[in-house]
């Protein structure tokens, strides 16, 4: 076998993680009744209520009808709701209903069990090391995304005034 160069190693492996880590959250959630997109959804909005469901979408990088399907899922269950946007007639804005409170607070500890069974036998300086430079990574990432669209953005006004 051959061995891939290690920039490879590390883009396959980060992937992996984060799969085998979905996978993972979505059984533990699942002893509470959740899946591990609902999960997701109610943690985003837990730090941040009041989004366009547009922009969850964009933040879970979910299609927008996916979205919908849980969204209405979670307000059939009591535990999120859709109010208008008061500047935009077309928009709805998300909240977290009471009923939420006690399941984010279960699933907060779920998450710790979680995320102590993934990191077990990393020393607390190796996390501390390797949250700083996924984060690192994360901004290099961003960055490079933004700078790619701008570049697709400027072709295609070229293209378009030809």
């Amino acid at each position: 076998m051959t061995k891939l160069p290690i920039e490879r190693e590390i883009a396959f492996n980060i992937k992996d993680v984060a799969r085998m880590l979905s996978t993972y959250a979505d059984q533990r959630g699942r002893q509470l009744g959740i899946s591990q997109a609902q999960w997701s959804v109610l943690v985003r909005l837990d730090r941040q209520e009041g989004q366009k469901q547009s922009e969850l979408a964009e933040m879970l990088d979910l299609q927008p009808i996916s979205l919908t399907r849980l969204l209405d899922r979670l307000a059939q269950n009591g535990l999120i709701e859709r109010r208008p946007d008061p500047h935009d007639r077309r928009a709805n804005r998300l909240y977290l209903k009471p009923a939420a409170r006690p399941l984010l607070e279960q699933l907060g500890h779920l998450g710790q069990n979680v995320m102590k069974e993934v990191l077990d036998g990393i020393d607390p300086a190796g996390l501390e090391q390797l949250l700083r430079n996924i984060v690192l990574m994360k901004d290099n990432l961003r960055t490079a995304i933004n700078r790619n669209s701008n570049n697709n953005t400027q072709q295609s006004a070229l293209v378009e005034s030809l």
